[in-house]
């Protein structure tokens, strides 16, 4: 296998446009090659299969979402960084639709679908303790009902956009962010 890193990249950015506009159906690694502009068979070079491809596509996805260090410096505002979150969801589309082609394959492959779990788990634990140490507000529980309220709006907002027309998006945040990252009753762990 290859190990030009700046080439693997740019391949499974390639994955990404491939996955994210034709589906997983549509994901060959010959549609990589298309794609990224190589020599038919480049792609084979730097991934054994298609299902070493999934798995590296869904890794990729990571190094490409991570917030820049810069916007997570000085006071942080749960609201302001769901906004953000937002916004980066809409700038990185083709990342976010690929993720959601990689949930609907692991449905259908068992090994990805725990590749996908762990990966995910980590991400959301990660997530979970980043939040915690960082002194913003809520408890473990918010924080996870806030996950999962934000990666319903953001599929709505990739899936169907004109669904929440009636609802402004940043009011539903600032909404989610404060009643879901209230402290807990002192009877709740």
């Amino acid at each position: 296998m290859r190990q030009n890193p700046q080439r693997r990249a740019a391949l499974l950015d390639a994955a990404i446009e491939v996955l994210a506009r034709e589906g997983s159906r549509g994901l060959t690694l010959r549609a990589v090659d298309a794609e990224a502009g190589v020599p038919t068979g480049t792609t084979s070079n730097y991934f054994a299969n298609r299902a070493q491809l999934l798995v590296q596509i869904l890794h990729r996805t990571r190094e490409r979402l991570v917030p820049d260090p810069a916007d997570l410096a000085g006071p942080l505002d749960a609201k302001v960084l769901l906004g953000e979150l937002l916004d980066r969801m809409r700038r990185e589309r083709s990342v976010h639709i690929a993720m959601l082609e990689l949930r609907l394959e692991a449905t259908r492959r068992p090994e990805l679908q725990s590749e996908l779990a762990g990966f995910l788990g980590s991400e959301l634990e990660e997530n979970v303790a980043w939040h915690l140490e960082s002194g913003l507000p809520g408890d473990r529980r918010g924080v996870v009902l806030l996950y999962l309220a934000m990666l319903g709006l953001m599929v709505d907002d990739l899936t169907a956009p004109t669904l929440l027309d009636a609802h402004p998006v940043q009011g539903l945040i600032e909404t989610m962010a404060e009643r879901l990252l209230q402290s807990p009753p002192p009877d709740r762990p």
